[in-house]
């Protein structure tokens, strides 16, 4: 597998990049996600954050604001940040045809501004990849809860993130690179491969304490339902989320 080393990315040029997602895509995802997201990432979310009713939570970089709706759904007060324009419009639009109280915030997840109370809860789902100052962004989540908080972020697994490719042409993963960080480029922008070391170690050195670390299976049964490849879900992960709490 070839890699591209990550080089000269700024977060205005990833927001740029990643803010002109095409309104299909963003319909098509606009309920739940997509296929993973359904069936890996969501269930873990939810049930590491609890019970949300009327708890400030805040969605860090929301893109289209499915999640953001699905919090609200459950009684939370969401505040959604996005700096794409073309998701952020889209997530303002839903909220306008269907108020759920989800107050939108365009701006860039190392600058916030100000969001008012700090949040019980905060979530970053697939979202520091795509950032190049990810760092900045964690910090700015944490920084963004009460003492105690909750901060809860999802990646794609870093010993992992080729894996469907990799299946479909080999009938396993292979990966000739890890501990470099470079560009994985997408049909909507670039995400950026980082280990996961980094991420725990950033998320340590924050002063937060770890409380879970998941890597969701795919059932037989929902594989079975999936697209062509999706049954390498089932034998190894393909996404790390992570739980932690800010200090008190």
């Amino acid at each position: 597998m070839e890699a591209a080393i990550a080089t000269e990315w700024t977060n205005d040029l990833a927001i740029e990049r990643w803010g002109a997602m095409p309104r299909d895509a963003l319909r098509a995802t606009a309920r739940d996600g997509d296929f993973a997201k359904r069936h890996l990432i969501n269930p873990v979310l939810l049930r590491l954050l609890g019970d949300v009713t009327a708890r400030r939570v805040l969605d860090a970089g929301c893109g289209n604001g499915y999640l953001s709706r699905m919090l609200a759904g459950r009684g939370a007060r969401v505040v959604g940040v996005e700096p794409g324009r073309s998701l952020f419009d889209f997530a303002v639009e839903r909220e306008t045809a269907a108020p759920q109280g989800i107050r939108y915030v365009r701006a860039d997840l190392c600058a916030l501004p100000d969001l008012g109370p700090p949040f019980d809860a905060a979530v970053a789902s697939m979202v520091l990849p795509a950032v190049p100052d990810w760092t900045g962004a964690m910090r700015a989540c944490v920084r963004a809860l009460k003492p105690g908080g909750l901060f809860v972020f999802t990646v794609n697994h870093p010993c992992f993130e080729r894996l469907w490719s990799s299946w479909r042409r080999h009938g396993e993963y292979r990966t000739d690179c890890y501990l470099a960080e470079y560009e994985i480029p997408g049909p909507s922008g670039v995400d950026f491969h980082r280990t996961v070391s980094a991420y725990l170690n950033q998320l340590i050195g924050l002063g937060c304490r770890l409380t879970e670390i998941a890597e969701p299976g795919l059932t037989p049964e929902a594989a079975a339902d999936g697209p062509d490849g999706i049954d390498a879900y089932v034998h190894l992960p393909n996404f790390l989320i992570v739980a932690a709490r800010r200090a008190t």
